[in-house]
């Protein structure tokens, strides 16, 4: 079925935007409030579930860098309005607004949102400075991270705020609080080092934000033809986390994976990262059960 952004996108000034967004120094970003139309984001905002519901359906990270939230790639477990939002950031028409605001293009789509989609963060939750996997599997090149915040309420006092950081980690160079309906949008490079500071918002809320990205067949200029996995580094005042979890994640990690692939195996899963069907079925039984 065709329909058009602008029945749930509000009017952009491209012009403006493309001043702003090629302005921006040391990584090419922008913010754009109100971005959806008022019904359609409070509407999106609602669909949402809570945590403990999540996690039956999505992806939950643990990790030192990760931590406390849970990711929902796959469009058949997201609720009907955030499938529509993930159809209209995902269209052709937007990606080509967005290529004439960034001069970025012609911009694809991932259908897989490898590492996108629903993201579910509660309190104590945070992300750890780091720039993004450069490819998928298809060989495309991530070239534009598009985030969308949708938490009715949201305090500055709560933090959780997206960070931009210059590509040495010394200074933090841009600090984004998560508003209702704000879209931010930058260049995803191989130093465009961002981050999600500790969330701090009551023990029965999360920080709710719809994730895509974007990729073009062409390689960015001067790609050195190496894949690149996430980086993460820390912050300067992070010297615990530097010199002791993050080594021993780095060792833990690996042998976490061979374990969960094994245990995938033995039960007939795929042990992607995506959870298999039948977990997720299982996961929504035992849900029932409970209530």
């Amino acid at each position: 079925m065709s329909f058009s952004i602008w029945d749930y996108v509000n009017p952009l000034d491209l012009e403006e935007l493309a001043r702003r967004y090629r302005a921006a120094t040391p990584t090419h970003m922008l913010t754009m409030d109100s971005f959806l139309r008022e019904d359609f984001a409070r509407e999106v905002s609602e669909s949402y579930p809570d945590y403990q519901s999540a996690q039956r359906r999505g992806r939950e990270f643990k990790w030192v860098n990760e931590r406390v939230k849970v990711q929902i790639t796959d469009p058949t477990l997201m609720p009907e309005p955030v499938v529509t939002l993930n159809n209209v950031i995902n269209s052709e028409e937007l990606r080509e607004v967005f290529a004439e605001i960034t001069g970025i293009g012609p911009l694809v789509s991932d259908p897989g949102l490898a590492g996108a989609g629903m993201h579910i963060m509660g309190r104590g939750g945070s992300l750890g400075v780091h720039t993004d996997f450069t490819q998928i599997e298809s060989g495309v090149h991530r070239r534009l991270n598009i985030l969308v915040y949708l938490n009715p309420i949201w305090q500055d006092e709560w933090d959780g705020a997206f960070e931009m950081w210059d590509p040495d980690v010394k200074h933090r160079v841009e600090r984004i609080v998560p508003e209702f309906n704000r879209c931010a949008i930058f260049n995803t490079t191989t130093e465009s080092f961002h981050a999600v500071s500790a969330i701090q918002c009551p023990s029965d809320m999360n920080r709710l934000s719809f994730a895509s990205y974007y990729y073009t067949e062409e390689p960015p200029e001067g790609w050195d033809g190496v894949f690149r996995n996430t980086i993460y580094k820390a912050r300067p005042n992070e010297r615990y986390k530097r010199y002791v979890q993050m080594p021993f994640e780095n060792f833990r990690k690996p042998i976490e994976k061979r374990l969960r692939r094994t245990y995938y195996q033995l039960r007939g899963w795929d042990w992607e990262e995506k959870l298999p069907e039948a977990k997720v079925k299982a996961n929504a039984e035992q849900s029932e059960s409970e209530s």
